[in-house]
Parts: structure tokens; sequence; C-alpha cells
């Protein structure tokens, strides 16, 4: 399987955090979710892919490119939507498709327009008067118009209304189809990430602690609640992570049919993306 993004040990040190060994990727055609609390390592780790900070050491390589030795039409084929506007205010969507257009070699005009459309970006308004949400999908709209392979996307729907993020989200869906291009979405809506993602990389004080296909997680972890003196008897190595309620306790076992067979009297249910995470940020381990 042909990969879009890969990275290998990648290492990069602060004096208060550590970016420590990160290594997972990214197959072609998929979406990948980045998830973690914030202060995990998810920006230091999309600025390290994108060349905005200086690793210490590891590799990352891009369509098949070593990051050390981009060129620019490599980079045309990476498409990048931060948390928040980039651009100018000044401008509106019309003139700065004037300037992204000497910028990529592979700027599709009339596809920009139909975006603009799309997405009810008004195109002769300054860039200023857009709420938080229209400059999300003015960034995401010009992301898209240069026909990146490889999509980098930093909390891309956070400040929209749900109607219009189910709308950019089957934009995602139907980016990757193809099965050439492929996304890397961080988000803390991990609800969105449910709907999207085929696999989720979960990153938690500068470690990477799992990197999965999305529906196998959904799919075999559980949660556990009981009592007292039913925690006590179960083993030690059934647990993932657990924590203490006011009238319960909370396990989270990485397979619930087995934890089901083997702990008849415990309810055991299934889990959401963000219960794995919280369990594991805010559990206690064994």
């Amino acid at each position: 399987m042909s990969t879009a993004l890969t990275i290998t040990g990648l290492t990069k040190k602060y004096s208060n955090f550590t970016l420590d060994n990160v290594s997972f990727s990214i197959p072609s055609g998929s979406i990948v979710g980045l998830i973690g609390e914030n202060g995990a390592g998810k920006s230091t780790t999309v600025n390290s892919i994108l060349g905005l900070i200086k690793k210490d050491s590891g590799s990352i390589t891009i369509l098949g490119h070593d990051t050390d030795d981009f060129d620019c039409a490599v980079k045309e084929k990476v498409g990048v939507v931060f948390d928040g506007s980039n651009f100018s205010e000044e401008l509106t969507p019309i003139k700065l498709s004037k300037v992204l257009r000497d910028i990529y070699s592979s700027w599709d005009q009339s596809y920009y327009n139909s975006l603009l459309n799309q997405l009810d970006i008004p195109a002769a308004k300054k860039i200023k008067t857009f709420s938080k949400g229209m400059k999300m999908k003015l960034s995401i709209a010009a992301a898209f118009a240069h026909h990146p392979h490889l999509l980098i996307l930093d909390e891309a729907t956070s400040g929209l209304d749900p109607v219009v993020r189910d709308d950019i989200l089957d934009m995602f869906l139907e980016f990757v189809q193809d099965e050439e291009h492929s996304i890397l979405v961080s988000s803390h809506i991990t609800s969105d990430l449910e709907k999207v993602a085929d696999y989720i990389v979960f990153i938690h004080a500068g470690k990477i602690i799992f990197c999965s296909p999305k529906d196998e997680l959904l799919e075999h972890y559980g949660m556990m609640k009981c009592g007292a003196a039913q925690f006590d008897a179960v083993e030690k190595n059934d647990i993932v992570a657990y924590r203490r309620q006011d009238y319960e306790w909370q396990i989270l076992v990485a397979d619930r049919e087995k934890a089901a067979k083997k702990y008849p009297k415990a309810m055991i249910t299934a889990v959401t993306i963000d219960e794995i995470m919280l369990l594991y940020v805010k559990g206690e381990k064994e």
C-alpha cells in the first residue's frame, strides 16, 4: 500500500515539552484523524510536517519525497488549512484568488468560483467582515482549488454550524474517493472523525498512544462499569485505563466481547473516540 505521508522517529525537544519518537503513516486514499488534548503535541507534529519548525531528529516523507529536499512542485501538491485565517483581512475572496493563482500553477479559478458559490461565501466582501466560520470555509475553498494530493487540516471544522460541518465532511469523503488523495485532520471534534476518518492517531504528552483503524477501535474497545468489589476481581492485564466515579468504577477494555464473556455480571458498553481519549488522559493505569 502506498503512503501519502510517512513519519518515522520524529523528535522535537523544548524546555518544557518533548515530541518523543513519533511515527505513523497515512495510506493513500485515506483520512487520518489526529487527536489529543491541548498541549499533547498535535500542532508540533503538524508544524514539523510542514517545515514550519525544525525537527531535532526523524524523517518525514510526503508523496514519496523527503521534506528535507522539498521543491515547489511537491509543495503545490499539499493543501493546508489552519485554525484561523492566514489571509490578509483587507482582501476579498476575488482578490485573494488573484494572489493565489500566481502562487499555484495548478490553481483552478472556475473550481474556486464554484466552491465560493457552494459554500455561500460572499466573493466581493472583505475577509475582515467574515465570521470565524466563514473564514474557515474560505480557507477550505482555497486549499481545494489548487488540487492538492494531500490535505493537512488543523481544526478545519471548528466554528462551523452542524449543517455546514456536515457539508465539509462530505467534501472530505469525496476528495479521497479516487484513492489518490489523502487527508490528515487534527480535530477536537471527535464526532466528526467518527464520521469520516479511516484511522485514528492518538497523541498524549508527546508520545503516540495508538495508531489504529477507526472501525476497529469502535468495534473492539469497551467501557466496563462496576462496583468496588467487582473492580478488585478484574485482572489487571484486562484494564487499559480506569477511573473511579461517585458510585462506580469505569474501566476501559481493549476487547469488550472478551471482557463480556469473562465478566458476565459487569455492564460493558461500546465507547466513542472521545471516551477512549478521556479515559487514557484522565484515567489511571495499572
